[in-house]
């Protein structure tokens, strides 16, 4: 990635000065007031937080409180739809996201993302985890391609059930398969963090238990942000809780996502500090 990974004077990574350096070697992403827009339109606005290595970060809340516009910012995704702009601070591993020098293909790479349905490629199973290594050419020959594949497919939890068939399509697989592969997928790209828009959404309740755990597993080799609808679910995976809502510009007439919470899952989830967290854990709203 460019520009190099290591912060530029006046970063918000020397704003750390003073405070214990394994702090600051832990943040993966820090993010301070990013607002997100959708042409002259504010969808989020003034979001802070920090995301800590090899842990899973839950994005919840109601719909349309701009938990998946956020998420899309940590990759640049958002920058495919015509008129979305990101405004505020984003930090990688003190590089920032949005400095024009940049490439954004290389932070896809580095931060893959898995979609909520299961988005195969009208491929073989082997050829759609290869396809990441092909295309970067991070791959050397047939031999080493095959290693990554078989990795891929090992760490995702799906080896054992299509190593005998990895010449089949991988549109014959059922749903939570589907699901397993495209993390496969995006594992086979060597990426620091995974990215997940609801990957459970389209599940049934044994796939989602498979999807669950393996993230569990997942997170001893990877930074995991997940966006989930399901509250249990946050509360079983995930070790921080991020809690948005959504507000209404009086002046504008129109509403916009604000994070209201973040915190240890434990604690969002037993004695929040807001109001708002408290009604939408208990199911009182939302």
């Amino acid at each position: 990635m460019t520009p190099e990974d290591s912060p530029q004077p006046g970063s918000a990574q020397a704003s750390y000065e003073g405070n214990d350096q394994a702090i600051l070697d832990e943040v993966v992403f820090r993010v301070r007031d990013l607002s997100c827009y959708y042409g002259d339109v504010e969808a989020v606005r003034n979001v802070s937080m920090d995301i800590i290595e090899r842990e899973i970060t839950a994005m919840v809340g109601p719909s349309g409180c701009g938990k998946t516009t956020v998420l899309r910012c940590f990759n640049r995704m958002n920058d495919l739809i015509e008129g979305a702009r990101a405004q505020g601070m984003l930090l990688f591993k003190g590089v920032d996201l949005y400095d024009t020098r940049v490439d954004p293909v290389e932070v896809r790479r580095r931060i893959g993302m898995v979609f909520q349905k299961p988005n195969p490629f009208p491929k073989s199973i082997f050829d759609n985890i290869a396809y990441g290594p092909r295309i970067s050419k991070t791959t050397r020959n047939k031999k080493e391609l095959e290693g990554v594949v078989e990795s891929s497919l090992r760490q995702a939890a799906l080896w054992d059930e299509v190593k005998d068939r990895l010449g089949d399509s991988a549109m014959g697989l059922s749903g939570g398969q589907q699901q397993r592969l495209c993390i496969a997928r995006t594992i086979a790209t060597s990426p620091d963090v995974l990215l997940m828009d609801e990957p459970c959404s389209a599940l049934d309740p044994i796939a989602t238990a498979y999807i669950e755990e393996l993230m569990h597993n997942l997170k001893q080799n990877y930074t995991i942000i997940i966006v989930t609808h399901n509250m249990q679910q946050a509360a079983r995976i995930s070790d921080r809780t991020a809690f948005f809502t959504a507000e209404v510009d009086l002046e504008k007439h129109y509403r916009y996502g604000v994070l209201v919470e973040f915190d240890d899952t434990e604690k969002i989830f037993s004695n929040p500090s807001d109001e708002r967290t408290e009604s939408y854990v208990t199911g009182r709203f939302g």
